[in-house]
């Protein structure tokens, strides 16, 4: 218990120093290296030697919820959930205590298209840490117990969703418009698909997912090119090279200007909208996110908050987002407001909507937007963590090793007439797939 907590207050004062440190250089000064191991992994580092930490990010490209069999919805989940929970020689509750003795933190995480995880260890224990995360990735145990108390879990939480309006108004709005794409369909599956899991369907994911063919890491830290080159191998060097994933076809939104009302007994109804977005890769994509940073992702600076909250009180809150997957790409928001008020707040957002669309964005608007655009952009870089999930965020998204050099001058040159493009190719007010859930009073009328 002693080395946990001095391992504890070790870290919680490098993070106080790592602020400092990152704050004092511009974003522009960080170096990528390109690893190699003798086998052939290859990892992006940022190596920073002011604080004894490493953080290691990764993800495979395939084996995210939406490549979970037909009828086995929530397979990823359940496997993002099990594999700390005992590997080798440990079984779960020995596998958890050595990550507590050593104050490492490592986590699965299945998303729509990508199976990740992650370790964020002290340099003084790094090769503890490395060991364990090899551990869980190649050796996991997938115990009779373990495997019971999870599904029991999940089930849970797929109850616990099945009353919560925002969980009901996603799985209704994907469904709705991904009605014959792997996409539509649950990430934690249906009590019934966890039901059906078994030991030998987990096992198979491993084998069709896990594998280094699909894998990018991302590391940021107190470590050197030479001792991370050993690492990898380490953890990943006994992976099968491929694995048998299917593949998933674009698509996409469909149910172009649907309402949909899902009668949900609360005083306050949840709306959720959106209609086609942009790729991450479109050449579009800065101009469409400094538009968007203006029409609802600026917070109280946006004109859909202003309009909504600030100049009607309709809601406390609203705002938009670009939403890309792999083989999708959605623009998308979100209000939540008294059943009294949904009416006239999707009216006032379908307005605001049309109204960009047709006039675009001020001088004004559009340089207080790239201001604080990149003026925000370094408290992303403020944790060997942060740095390591945008680390692997660029080579997930294909940007380039020279993504911290060009990001600004993208950003910058955006123009009033680039966003007055953008928003009227974009911007469709009329294929806005709405669903509320709530008794939203004279909804009838909003088409």
């Amino acid at each position: 218990m002693l080395s946990f907590l001095t391992n504890y207050r070790i870290l919680k004062l490098i993070s106080v120093k790592f602020l400092l440190y990152i704050f004092a250089f511009p974003a522009y000064a960080i170096e990528i290296k390109e690893v190699h191991s003798p086998s052939g992994i290859k990892a992006w580092l940022v190596q920073d030697k002011s604080v004894p930490v490493l953080s290691l990010n990764f993800a495979f490209s395939t084996g995210g919820t939406a490549y979970d069999p037909v009828g086995k919805e929530g397979l990823a989940r359940m496997v993002s959930a099990m594999l700390d929970e005992g590997a080798g020689h440990l079984n779960s509750r020995k596998f958890q205590l050595r990550l507590k003795d050593i104050a490492a933190r490592v986590q699965f995480v299945a998303s729509l298209d990508k199976f990740r995880g992650s370790l964020t260890t002290l340099k003084n224990n790094k090769d503890k840490a490395f060991g364990l995360l090899g551990l869980a990735l190649n050796e996991p145990r997938f115990d009779p117990k373990p495997l019971e108390r999870v599904r029991g879990q999940i089930i849970s939480k797929i109850r616990r969703n099945a009353q919560d309006p925002g969980e009901i108004a996603s799985s209704v709005w994907y469904k709705t418009v991904f009605p014959n794409h792997s996409y539509g369909r649950k990430s934690d599956g249906t009590i019934g698909s966890v039901e059906k899991i078994t030991y030998q369907d987990i096992r198979a994911f491993m084998r069709r997912h896990i594998v280094r063919g699909t894998l990018m890491v991302a590391v940021a830290g107190d470590i050197s090119p030479t001792e991370l080159s050993a690492s990898l191998d380490l953890v990943f060097g006994n992976l099968p090279m491929t694995g048998k994933s299917q593949k998933l076809l674009e698509t996409n939104p469909k149910a172009k200007g649907k309402v949909i009302v899902i009668d949900h007994k609360i005083p306050q109804s949840t709306v959720l909208f959106g209609h086609k977005g942009i790729k991450r890769d479109h050449p579009d994509w800065y101009i469409a996110n400094v538009m968007n940073h203006i029409l609802g992702g600026g917070g109280f600076s946006s004109r859909l908050m202003s309009e909504v909250r600030e100049k009607r009180g309709l809601a406390y809150s609203v705002y938009s987002f670009l939403n890309p997957f792999d083989h999708a790409s959605l623009y998308m928001g979100k209000v939540a407001t008294a059943n009294q008020r949904v009416k006239k707040s999707i009216k006032v957002i379908l307005g605001e909507w049309a109204k960009f669309a047709e006039n675009g964005a001020t001088k004004g608007e559009v340089s207080a937007a790239k201001t604080y655009i990149n003026g925000s952009f370094p408290l992303r870089l403020t944790s060997t963590r942060r740095i390591s999930r945008l680390l692997l965020a660029i080579q997930v998204n294909n940007l380039g090793k020279n993504y911290f050099y060009k990001r600004k001058k993208l950003i910058d040159a955006v123009s009033v007439k680039d966003i007055k493009r953008v928003a009227k190719s974009l911007l469709r007010p009329e294929d806005l797939t709405i669903v509320i859930v709530g008794q939203p009073k004279g909804i009838d009328f909003v088409k």
